[in-house]
Formats: C-alpha cells, sequence, structure tokens
C-alpha cells in the first residue's frame, strides 16, 4: 500500500510536470514574463525652438516622472494594511497631487507600474530620496518602522521651460501635462517638435534594472528644433510698448506687428495682455491664445489705403484729382459724417486720404464703376486680392480669415461703409499685410513665422518659400507710398505723432466702430495705425491696434501712432536701416475752387 501511494504521487508528479513544462509551458512562461519583465516608453526629448539669432524662445530641461510599483504596498510586503494611505500622505505636499488619488493608483492591481506624476523637477525627486533615506535610517534604529516609499520610483524625462517668460507666449503656446503642444507654434508643429518615442522591456527585480539577455530597447529619435522669424529684441519693444499702452488706456487688449516687407516675415507679434507659459495655472483664461490672429475686428480708415488703391489702379484718378467734400453726405437709408464737423472740404484725393475723410472715400470709390453694383463688385475684387477674407497662409492655431461677404450680399449701409473700413473684419496679420504688400512694389509676399527645422543629424531644413502675388502695380504702390507720407509729414494729416526724425514715414490712423464680441452691438473703438519706413525705400512694416480703449484719448493716430514710433524706430536701429536722406514727398492735400 506504502508503494502504490508513493506510485500515485509519483504519476501525479509526473503528470504535473509534463503540464507544465510540455503542455502549457507558453502559457507559464508568458505569465513569468508578465511578472519578470516591464516596459515602458522612453520619451524622445522636444525639440526647442528659437529666433532667427538662435536665442533659445522654449527649451526642454531636465525632469523626473515619479512613478510605482503597487506590488510593494500590499500587506504581504509592507506587513501593514495602510501602507498606500500613509505614502500618499508623503507624497501629496510634495508632488502637488491629491492624496486619495496617490493612494488609489498605488492599490492598483495585476501591475507592477504606475505614473504618479509627471515631468517633475530634479529637487522634487530630491525631497522624496531623502524621504526614502529618512525612513530607512529610522527602521535601522525603530524595527517597527516601515519604508513606506520603497516601490517609489523615477524615470529621466524633460520639462518644457520657456526662458524668457510671457515673452512671445502667443506664438509659442504650451505644451500640455500629456507632453503634447496646447497651442501655438507647439500645437502647430507639434509632430516636428515631438520627435518619436522609444520603448524598453527590461527584467527587474523590486522595480530596479536587472542586466539579461531578455532585455531590449527601441531608442527614442529627438525632436526637431524649430527657428522662427522672429527677432527677441523686437518681439521685445513691441511687447513691452504694447503691454503699457493697454494698461495706461484701460483698453480690453491690444496688438503690435513687425513684418520684413521684402521677405514676408514676421519680426514681431506681440499681444497684451499675455501669460506665462512656464505658469498657467495664474493665466487669464481669455488672455490664452495668440488675438492677433484669432481676433475678427473692423479695421477702421487704415482699410482706405486699398480703396485708394483701387482707384488708382482703375485709373479713375490720381493724387491731385480734386474732390468736394460736404460735412454730411446722404446716401443709400444713411447720412454719412466724417469724424469732426467741418465745412466744405475742397480736398485731392491725397487730402482724402491724409485728412481720412469718410466721405471723400465714399465720393472716390463711387466712381470705380458705371453704377453702384460695378463699383462694388470692382472693390470686392481688390479686397480678396489682398487677403482680405482669405487665411493669410501661417496656418496657425485657431486663425480667423476674417469677414468678408460677397458684393452681392452688401447690405444698402456696407456698400457704402465697407470703403472705409466698416461692414468688413480682418485680423492684424492681414492689416500688417496690406501695407507690406504696398511697401513691396504691389506685391503680397505670403507672411511667414518659421524659418526652418534643425533635425537630431544638425540638418536644417529651410520652410518653403512664401507664395508672391501681384495686387497692384508697381507705380499705384509708389503712388500711394507718397500718399501715405502725406498722413505723417503734412500738418493737416492725422499721424503727425508717427514721425521719426530723419525718416520718410508713410501711414495710416484708424478709429473704427467696435463690435462687442459679447453682445454682438457696437460698443468703443478699435485704435489702429499702420505704416511702414522709409516710405521711399521700405524696409519695416509696423501695425498696432487697441481694443477698447476706456481711459484718455481713443482715436488711433494719438494712442496708435506712438506706439508704432516707439516700435519702429526700435526696429530701425536693431537691423541698421539708415535713412535714405531724400526729402518728403510733398503732395498737395487741398485746392482752391
Amino acid at each position: 500500500m506504502v508503494s502504490l501511494a508513493l506510485t500515485l504521487v509519483m504519476i501525479a508528479f509526473v503528470v504535473r510536470l509534463l503540464q507544465v513544462q510540455a503542455v502549457d509551458a507558453g502559457e507559464y512562461a508568458a505569465k513569468a514574463d508578465r511578472n519578470r519583465y516591464v516596459g515602458r516608453v522612453l520619451a524622445a526629448e522636444r525639440g526647442g525652438i528659437t529666433d532667427r539669432n538662435g536665442v533659445d524662445l522654449a527649451i526642454s530641461a531636465d525632469a523626473n516622472d515619479i512613478t510605482a510599483d503597487p506590488t510593494m504596498f500590499t500587506r504581504d510586503q509592507l506587513k501593514v494594511g495602510d501602507g498606500p494611505e500613509q505614502a500618499a500622505a508623503l507624497l501629496a505636499p510634495i508632488l502637488g497631487a491629491d492624496q486619495d488619488t496617490i493612494a488609489g493608483k498605488l492599490r492598483t492591481k495585476n501591475t507592477r507600474y504606475v505614473l504618479l506624476a509627471r515631468r517633475q523637477t530634479p529637487q522634487v525627486w530630491n525631497q522624496i530620496t531623502d524621504l526614502k533615506a529618512a525612513l530607512v535610517k529610522k527602521a535601522k534604529d525603530d524595527p517597527g518602522t516601515v519604508n513606506v516609499l520603497a516601490g517609489v520610483f523615477q524615470e529621466p524625462s524633460s520639462k518644457r521651460v520657456y526662458p524668457n517668460g510671457d515673452l512671445a507666449a502667443g506664438i509659442l503656446g504650451w505644451v500640455n501635462a500629456e507632453g503634447k503642444g496646447g497651442g501655438g507654434i507647439e500645437q502647430q508643429l507639434n509632430r516636428d517638435l515631438s520627435g518619436k518615442n522609444g520603448k524598453i522591456r527590461y527584467a527587474q527585480s523590486g522595480g530596479r534594472l536587472v542586466p539579461t539577455a531578455g532585455s531590449t530597447e527601441t531608442p527614442a529619435v529627438a525632436g526637431s528644433d524649430v527657428e522662427l522669424t522672429i527677432d527677441r529684441d523686437i518681439q521685445w519693444a513691441a511687447q513691452r510698448a504694447i503691454t503699457e499702452q493697454v494698461k495706461k488706456s484701460k483698453a480690453d487688449r491690444g496688438y503690435v506687428m513687425v513684418q520684413d516687407t521684402r521677405t514676408g516675415e514676421i519680426l514681431a507679434m506681440a499681444n497684451a495682455p499675455g501669460f506665462d507659459p512656464n505658469d498657467l495655472t495664474r493665466a487669464n483664461p481669455d488672455a490664452l491664445g495668440n488675438a492677433a490672429l484669432q481676433d475678427a475686428y473692423e479695421p477702421g480708415s487704415t482699410a482706405k489705403v486699398m480703396s485708394m488703391a483701387a482707384v488708382l489702379e482703375e485709373n479713375v484718378a490720381t493724387p491731385e484729382t480734386h474732390v468736394t467734400v460736404p460735412n454730411r453726405l446722404h446716401r443709400g437709408d444713411r447720412l454719412f459724417k466724417d469724424d469732426i464737423d467741418h465745412p466744405t472740404w475742397y480736398l485731392t484725393l491725397n487730402g482724402v486720404l491724409a485728412k481720412s475723410s469718410n466721405i471723400g472715400t465714399i465720393l472716390a470709390t463711387g466712381e470705380l464703376g458705371r453704377n453702384q453694383r460695378e463699383s462694388n463688385r470692382i472693390l470686392y475684387s481688390y479686397l480678396r486680392k489682398f487677403g482680405i477674407g482669405s487665411y493669410t497662409g501661417l496656418g496657425f492655431p485657431g486663425e480667423t480669415k476674417g469677414i468678408l461677404a460677397a458684393p452681392e450680399d452688401w447690405s444698402t449701409s456696407q456698400q457704402y461703409t465697407i470703403p472705409f473700413g466698416q461692414g468688413v473684419s480682418i485680423n492684424a496679420m492681414q492689416a500688417t499685410s496690406v501695407y507690406s504688400t504696398i511697401a513691396n512694389g504691389g506685391v503680397r509676399v505670403a507672411p511667414t513665422l518659421v524659418r526652418g527645422t534643425k533635425g537630431p543629424d544638425g540638418r536644417f531644413t529651410p520652410a518653403p518659400k512664401p507664395k508672391k502675388t501681384r495686387v497692384v502695380s508697381e507705380k499705384t504702390a509708389r503712388t500711394l507710398a507718397r500718399m501715405l507720407e502725406s498722413v505723417v509729414d503734412d500738418a493737416e494729416g492725422t499721424g503727425t505723432k508717427a514721425r521719426i526724425p530723419g525718416y520718410r514715414v508713410a501711414g495710416k490712423t484708424g478709429t473704427a466702430n467696435r463690435v462687442d464680441p459679447a453682445t454682438g452691438r457696437y460698443r468703443g473703438y478699435t485704435s489702429s495705425f499702420a505704416g511702414f519706413a522709409p516710405a521711399d525705400k521700405p524696409r519695416i512694416t509696423v501695425y498696432c491696434a487697441i481694443q477698447n480703449a476706456t481711459k484718455g484719448n481713443y482715436f488711433g493716430g494719438q494712442i496708435c501712432g506712438p506706439i508704432y514710433k516707439e516700435v519702429m524706430e526700435f526696429a530701425l536701429k536693431t537691423l541698421q536701416v539708415p535713412p535714405t536722406g531724400a526729402g518728403p514727398a510733398n503732395l498737395p492735400v487741398s485746392f482752391t475752387p
């Protein structure tokens, strides 16, 4: 009987061994691998963003992902039932996370890996290691002490840092908690910046790597660096100027654009108020994004340059053509007026632009066609050529193309207000591009914000060349530049505060009724100034707009003219653009009847 019993036991062992080692060998090997081997993602280093001179605007700094092995927090391991709660109480203040959430992760079953916090600074991990060391030391002195942090580990990672704080934040955007671009260039070029993550599979014991032939690793490929067209110093000057003026005027917001007239490259794109992408918890939600590209607003008189371009290009008039401007003009269902009451003005077409006469602009554009309907159609075609109603080509997240209805849909009043910039909406980039087109001899160069990318191999790939479109003739563009000089240089012009000693300046003021985004009704004003310099050999375009100034003056020439002057002077000096030395155009503004 003993022999029989032993025989049966041996048979049971043999059967079991056959099952384990032969029949179910693959399944058990897989289970062993799942417990022995751990896999994780190797995060690729995110590419940096620099200005045109290589100055860092966004970089990736060393950081740590804080992880844990939940199997090391069980009662069997720690000999206490509340190990996860004790550990969470110690970690929560350091990680700035909810204690219950951490405890819940540490109690996760059927896994040996949980992520407690992403992208923590080296100082955070140092605090945790100090706590772990203190618990180990205390356990030696007091055997009853449990090291509840033994199962907490770190993995190398990186944290996005913006060295210049809020400088160019609207352009750069930010990186979210998942490591993906949440706005701006970070979002637009996320694929290039992110690179390609790798992965590693390794044997581990107690959460530590064990060298073994079974480990495999696919290295991560770092992201590409992105070089912008922005000049950090010009961006700083523009941002400082608009921020101070928005505060002084108690305005809702404002923007300043600086563009190279020859290449279309954007040298500055500043918004106020802004935000610090290093700490979005303190950011005003209304200030996130890039208002210079995302706001659609009626431009007012800065748009008159397009109307004048149409009039000149269609040979309807010349700068010296006489225009008699009454105090009031009845058209359609409205009685139109200029910004001030005046006796009948006897102006040249140049004077209409210099004094920013709405009535004079209506009269001039009314001559574009044989009737008002044809005039509307012709004006519309020029607005479209200048890029109004279309995306700028930047491809920027959230960019608006503005609002421009088809001419057959213009209301009775719109057909007379659109020529002077009301009833049509644009963004600040579109407005800037209009003046750069005039400065560039009538050729529109699509604006660009990225100069190129540099891959992990160090090879620089330039951005595609921007599209160029002839909008008006070179003759018309030169004539308009001379007319825009009268706005600034002539004593009767509305832009005298934009004068820059030694330079010939071309510019235009704008003061438009503003549609309140909250109510959809007119409330307050959009104040603006646009222009380029030197007027006779253009190099730089500057555009400024301020929304809803509630303190002091709200006329564009008064509050945006000085901003234009300050930013333009700084840009000219930074780029070392000399004065041309030529005299002003001195076109006539008025005539004697």
